[in-house]
């Protein structure tokens, strides 16, 4: 299993439409693209720092999405981010949530 981290500053008051364009927008885009599993969005307690993880089967799907959906997603959120959106990407080593057997197990 893959994760992509993206970590965001939010423009001011603006965690409400974070919100909602993510349930309305972005999770029916990711629910169609072969090998997506999950995505958690995380805001801090303030409403200025946002991160998301997306869990996907392999790499391979994270980076397809990377190239062909991402762009799209950003376009989406422009009007709640504030600068660039930082990436980082993760293999999975486990999760108790979706009962993934190691990689390194493998």
């Amino acid at each position: 299993m893959f994760a992509r981290q993206v970590s965001m500053h939010l423009k001011p008051n603006s965690v409400a439409e974070l919100t909602q364009r993510v349930d309305k927008e972005v999770l029916p885009m990711l629910r169609k693209l072969k090998g997506f599993h999950d995505e958690i969005t995380f805001v801090n307690h303030r409403g200025t720092e946002a991160f998301t993880i997306s869990l996907w089967d392999r790499a391979e799907s994270a980076e397809m999405y990377g190239r062909n959906i991402y762009p799209a997603v950003m376009k989406i959120l422009s009007n709640v981010i504030d600068g660039t959106p930082q990436l980082e990407t993760f293999d999975v080593a486990n999760s108790t949530f979706h009962k993934i057997v190691s990689a390194t197990s493998v």
